[in-house]
C-alpha cells in the first residue's frame, strides 16, 4: 500500500496519555553505554535509583508511542530516523505520566530511488500541572516509499559546525549487543536485530539506531563538558549521516562557544561522520 500524503498531513492526535517509570530511565541509560564502569561515582546516578536517579535529556526521544502512524502504508524496516530536534522546558524527571499533542507536519517526496519524508512534531506536557515538558522534531525517512507525487520539500539550514579544530574529543565504545538492548527502549525495529534483513536492505549487519547513537553524543557531553549535571543541557539537535554498527568506537567532536556546543561523532575506523551538525545548548 503506497504512501497517503492527504491521509498522512491529517495525522495528529491531542492530549494522548503515555507515562514512563524509573525502570525506563535506567534501561535507557543503560543502553545507551552508563555504567559501563559500575563503580564510576558520576555514572552509577544514571544506572542506580539509590539517593536521586538522574536521567539522560535524550531519553525524551524514546518516550512517545510508536504507533502514531500504523497503517500508515509505509513498510517499517525500511524507515530509519534522519534527524532528531529536541527542546527541553525542564530537566526530564525519572518517571511521570504525559500528556502529548503530535501532529505530522510535513511529507517531503524524494523521488522512487530516495524515498520519502515525514516531519513528525509533538508537544510534550506533565499530566500532573499541564506545564510544558519538551518539544519533539522527528523527520523519518522512509526508504523505498517516494515516488508518490509530493513536494521534495526543502530542509531547513543545518547547523554550522564551527571551522577550527575541535575543543574536545570524547571517545566512547559501543558494545557487540548495544543494538539488541537498545531496541527493549521502545523501537523493536528488526533491522537492528536481524542480520539477514539488514543485508538484504543494503547493510553489512544490524545497524545501531539512530537514538542510540545520539544518546552516546550526550553521554559524551555530559561527560566531558557538563560534568554529569544532566540539569545543564535545554536543547540537543543532531543530523544522523551515517549507520553505527554495534561495536564501533565513537569519537565526539566539540566545539563550546558560549552556551552553545557543536559536535559531530566520527567512527574513525570507517572515516564515518554517523552525526553531523549537532547543536546542544546549555541552560544560561
Amino acid at each position: 500500500m503506497p504512501i497517503d500524503y492527504d491521509a498522512l498531513m491529517a495525522t495528529r492526535v491531542d492530549d494522548e496519555v503515555c507515562e514512563y517509570t524509573d525502570k525506563d530511565a535506567l534501561l535507557y541509560a543503560l543502553a545507551v553505554g552508563f555504567g559501563s564502569n559500575p563503580l564510576d561515582r558520576k555514572e552509577l546516578p544514571y544506572v542506580f535509583e539509590g539517593a536521586s536517579l538522574k536521567t539522560v535529556p535524550t531519553l525524551a526521544s524514546m518516550l512517545l508511542p510508536s504507533t502514531f502512524l500504523d497503517g500508515c502504508g509505509w513498510r517499517y524496516d525500511r524507515v530509519l530516523h534522519s534527524e532528531l530536534r529536541l527542546d527541553l522546558y525542564r530537566p526530564l524527571p525519572p518517571a511521570a505520566r504525559l500528556l502529548t499533542n503530535r501532529r505530522v507536519v510535513a511529507v517531503h517526496d524524494r523521488g522512487p530511488n530516495r524515498g520519502a519524508k515525514i516531519h513528525i512534531e509533538s508537544e510534550v506536557r506533565l499530566a500532573k500541572d499541564d506545564t510544558a515538558l519538551f518539544t519533539l522534531g522527528n523527520p523519518l525517512h522512509a526508504r523505498g516509499e517516494g515516488g508518490f507525487g509530493g513536494s521534495r520539500g526543502q530542509d531547513p539550514a543545518p547547523h554550522r559546525l564551527p571551522k577550527r579544530p575541535p575543543d574536545l574529543v570524547c571517545e566512547l565504545p559501543t558494545r557487540p549487543d548495544q543494538a539488541l538492548l537498545f531496541r527493549l527502549c521502545g523501537d523493536r525495529n528488526p533491522l537492528h536485530a536481524d542480520p539477514a534483513l539488514a543485508t538484504r536492505l543494503g547493510f553489512d549487519a544490524p545497524i545501531l539506531h539512530g537514538r542510540g547513537t545520539c544518546g552516546v553524543a550526550c553521554r559524551a557531553i555530559l561527560q566531558t563538558i557538563c560534568d554529569y549535571d544532566f540539569t545543564l543541557i535545554s536543547g540537543f539537535n543532531v543530523r544522523f549521516s551515517a549507520p553505527v554498527y554495534p561495536g564501533d568506537l565513537i569519537s565526539t567532536e566539540m566545539w563550546q562557544d558560549g552556551n552553545i556546543i557543536s559536535f559531530r561523532c566520527v567512527v574513525k575506523s570507517r572515516n564515518a561522520v554517523v552525526i553531523n551538525n549537532g547543536k546542544c545548548t546549555l541552560t544560561t
